[in-house]
């Protein structure tokens, strides 16, 4: 019965939020809509995408380096913006991006969000204290979360209350000078009491400039890096793979200030960029920082914590008790689209790491010293190119990623990328494209396209196979995994029709642990954007799941709605959804827009419904009000959530509130 009444589920006619609405996030959710959110949309991107749209780019004072931060740009987009506003400058109105003809109308929209036109440099490079202080603002934000219902950890096991709030203040002058301070208190946490004596459980501070002559960047206390395409060093996000026809077709130099409330991937100390020459540029860094652990018994470290919680004594006890220092480096030539760069991380432990002895850990990072180097290279031009990093981790392991690019016309492009991780590969900061959750035992091959037939038309879409040659988590011998999706877009006027399929099939253990056996999802999604008017917007949206083990299958679906109205000061959305799931294999995943730097993609399994009402007022020119309330209901349940987590009943109601001050 189930296989009948699936289909028409996603047979239906189905909206969703409009991109045209001036929200960024809306832009973006475009953007997003085909890529590989479930697994791995990512709160660093967001915060960082949110920044930037509070502070854009002024296009006649940037650089390829500052493009290249804009995760939706593509390599050929970036190196055709880039010589345009060399030989173009000053440019006199964002309409001239539709010079730029691997922009396409959706890529278009959304920049807008993150630049703009403003004034070119002066002749003065470093500007005076008094231009710092005139032309700056000064940001406050306060943000709370309060539920009302109780875990069972409030009433016995949690230090602190149940409230999470978080302070931001921020000084920016146009993205060249920029400080802020960022605390946060999770739910459960101890504010100005036992280890939290000074407020809040996560601090994070930062100071950077840019753009101040021969040096490109500098950052003093909490900040992020990249080399490369991340083999040896990225704390930035990673995307999914759809969106790695966008990402990986450039490798990337990054140093950024760290501004989040995570307590994850950054590092604490300084960090600056130097430009020797035109071609010349070196990049130096150096980090020390308390990290949470899990220990042994002989007193060694067992894992590596980054979930940042600390609720319970026990949790509490982890905090900070393994001291982390990083150095390192990179030095590179770029000569037009040509450039190579060599890098070089150090890592040291105050703990020796030796990881649970178990199969599938035996080639895991273990030690108190390590040290990774790697060689990154590419090319590109408006037709094609390539980028690559090849890296070697201190016991002679290597791992190795390549992609080339090729654009065979105007409307079609694809991607070829190959990866080699080697088994024994051990890179503590490694963070890029993989199957797995680490770049560590892993040889793939990844083949994308994007075909844009017409105007109206965008087709995407990859195939990724990977083999592991040694044991994983719940799968006891060497195995193999293949993911493909494709997706498609139509525009008609203020119509806009998203369809979306994605295969997944990994190998794992049989519940016997005898034989290896397949597990094979597929997901469906289905949306469309209908804009009534300027100001409102109508959303529905239908997901569905087939997930099936063996010879076990279980189903899940999703159907939601969504209004948007803005008029004015004052922007309204509500948002409405039912689903059903037989396990949390089948369980669905839903983007759900929330207050700023406060984002939400959940998670639901079971049988409920999700609905929630949130209001922005824009209160002079200074003040901005947010207020965002959500509940959700399960039916099939009486209590939701498990040990300190379990709250009695069948109903979940938060409250979101922020307050934001410009001066």
């Amino acid at each position: 019965m189930r296989r009948h009444l699936f289909l028409p589920l996603f047979l239906c006619c189905v909206l969703t939020l409009s991109a045209q609405t001036g929200d960024w996030r809306a832009a973006l959710d475009q953007w997003l809509s085909a890529t590989d959110i479930e697994e791995d949309y990512s709160q660093e991107m967001l915060e960082d995408l949110e920044e930037r749209a509070a502070h854009p780019i002024n296009l006649n004072q940037t650089s390829r380096e500052e493009l290249e931060q804009l995760p939706f740009l593509t390599a050929t987009q970036v190196e055709e913006l880039t010589a345009y506003l060399d030989r173009h400058s000053p440019v006199r109105s964002l309409n001239e991006l539709l010079m730029i003809v691997s922009l396409d109308y959706y890529d278009r929209q959304l920049l807008r969000h993150f630049v703009v036109v403003g004034d070119p440099p002066a002749r003065r490079q470093w500007p005076t204290l008094g231009e710092v202080m005139r032309d700056g603002t000064h940001t406050l934000m306060l943000s709370a979360k309060i539920p009302f219902y109780e875990r069972q950890g409030d009433q016995n096991g949690y230090l602190g209350y149940k409230y999470r709030h978080d302070v931001r203040y921020q000084f920016n002058y146009k993205n060249r000078v920029k400080f802020g301070l960022t605390g946060a208190q999770d739910a459960g946490e101890p504010f100005f009491a036992n280890q939290n004596r000074w407020g809040y459980d996560h601090y994070s501070y930062y100071f950077q400039l840019r753009d101040m002559g021969r040096l490109q960047e500098l950052n003093l206390g909490c900040y992020r890096v990249q080399l490369g395409m991340g083999l040896i060093m990225n704390t930035h996000f990673q995307l999914g793979k759809l969106a790695t026809l966008q990402t990986l077709g450039r490798s990337t130099h990054q140093l950024t200030a760290h501004s989040s409330r995570s307590s994850a991937n950054y590092l604490q100390g300084a960090a600056a960029t130097v430009r020797l020459s035109p071609q010349w540029q070196v990049t130096a860094f150096f980090s020390v920082r308390d990290i949470d652990g899990t220990l042994n018994d002989d007193g060694t470290l067992r894992t590596i914590l980054t979930d940042g919680y600390h609720r319970t004594p026990l949790e509490m006890s982890r905090k900070h008790n393994t001291r982390e220092t990083d150095y390192g480096g990179s030095i590179g030539l770029r000569r037009g689209t040509l450039y190579v760069h060599a890098n070089v991380v150090a890592t040291h432990l105050s703990r020796e790491l030796i990881p649970q002895d178990v199969l599938y850990k035996r080639y895991a990072a273990h030690g108190t010293d390590f040290l990774n180097a790697s060689l990154s290279y590419g090319y590109n031009n408006h037709r094609w190119g390539f980028a690559g990093e090849t890296a070697v981790s201190q016991n002679g392991a290597v791992a190795t990623l390549h992609t080339v690019h090729l654009r065979c016309t105007d409307q079609w492009s694809l991607m070829l990328l190959h990866r080699y991780y080697d088994k024994r590969y051990a890179a503590l900061h490694a963070r890029s494209v993989s199957e797995g959750s680490s770049v560590q035992n892993e040889h793939a091959l990844y083949l994308g396209s994007t075909w844009r037939p017409s105007r109206s038309w965008q087709l995407q879409g990859y195939v990724d196979y990977t083999h592991f040659p040694w044991s994983r988590y719940q799968v006891s011998a060497s195995s193999d995994a293949l993911d493909a999706l494709v997706s498609a877009r139509y525009c008609r006027g203020p119509w806009t029709l998203d369809g979306r399929y994605r295969l997944h099939i990994r190998q794992q253990d049989n519940s016997l642990k005898t034989r290896i056996v397949n597990k094979t999802d597929h997901r469906l999604r289905l949306k469309a954007d209908w804009q009534l008017s300027p100001t409102l917007s109508l959303a529905t949206q239908g997901d569905g799941v087939q997930s099936a083990v063996e010879r076990q299958h279980s189903w899940g679906v999703m159907v939601s709605e969504h209004l948007r109205w803005q008029y004015r000061w004052l922007t309204l959305d509500a948002h409405g959804g039912w689903f059903h799931t037989d396990d949390y294999d089948s369980r669905v995943y839903q983007y759900e827009p929330s207050l700023p730097y406060d984002f939400s993609f959940p998670m639901y399994y079971g049988h409920g419904m999700r609905y929630a009402l949130m209001a922005r007022a824009t209160l002079g020119k200074r003040l901005t009000a947010t207020c965002k309330v959500g509940v959700t209901n399960y039916f099939d349940r009486a209590t939701v959530g498990t040990d300190r987590q379990q709250v009695r009943g069948s109903s979940l109601t938060d409250l979101l509130i922020q307050i934001r001050y410009v001066l």
